[in-house]
């Protein structure tokens, strides 16, 4: 049973776990009292193995919202890097497998961070618009993505919320409570090497849809 608890976040140690459990279900706690969260098909989410969650990008909430929704396994993710510059704050992030990205700059050390998380069967969070919408609305995906696709045999779990930009838009400097509903919805798992069988285009396009899809579906069970 130890050994099967482990495989949630591979190389942890049993402490990391428990911390990263327990903010995790405060958070979903949190989440659920002041937003309702509503989770849906969470268990198309694989229980072991590497894996890429594509969601959209609304809010600072939105590593959370995901991250708290996924009970059977841990979720690392990408943090701007002046999030860590807090020294406590970042702290907590890198307890909660947040890794620093530059914004804008292509970060390849992250890249390659990334890559590596996956290899050694963790599961990466990402926001392939790079940075959280500034209207409500989905915008095109980063090119970036495709590295990602390309060099890390993964299995892709595209990811829909919709409610976290009225909860926390950028242009707030707190996030609203008692909101309407947040709504996160979890696509179908699909081969990174399936998806990069026609191409980057292509692949990034499919992803895009595909979370789009998941967006209009999560508006509708609000």
């Amino acid at each position: 049973m130890l050994a099967r608890y482990r495989q949630h976040h591979p190389g942890s140690s049993i402490a990391s776990l428990l911390f990263y459990d327990l903010i995790r279900e405060s958070a979903l706690l949190i989440l659920q009292i002041f937003y309702r969260l509503k989770r849906v098909r969470v268990q198309n989410v694989p229980r072991e193995g590497a894996v890429l969650l594509i969601a959209n990008h609304q809010s600072f909430l939105d590593p959370p919202i995901v991250s708290s929704a996924i009970r059977h396994r841990h979720t690392d993710f990408l943090a701007r890097g002046g999030l860590f510059k807090f020294k406590p704050f970042g702290w907590v992030i890198s307890i909660l497998h947040a890794s620093p990205i530059k914004q804008g700059a292509g970060d390849a050390g992250a890249m390659k961070a990334t890559i590596a998380k996956m290899k050694e069967g963790k599961m990466m969070l990402v926001f392939p618009e790079g940075s959280r919408t500034e209207d409500g609305e989905m915008h095109e995906f980063q090119r970036g993505i495709a590295v990602l696709l390309k060099r890390a045999d993964c299995t892709v779990i595209p990811v829909g919320i919709e409610g976290a930009f009225d909860a926390w838009p950028r242009t707030r400097g707190i996030p609203r409570i008692f909101t309407k509903r947040i709504v996160v919805c979890f696509g179908d798992p699909i081969e990174s090497s399936e998806l990069m069988s026609d191409g980057t285009d292509a692949a990034i396009e499919t992803l895009r849809n595909s979370v789009n899809v998941l967006v209009e579906e999560a508006k509708s069970l609000r």
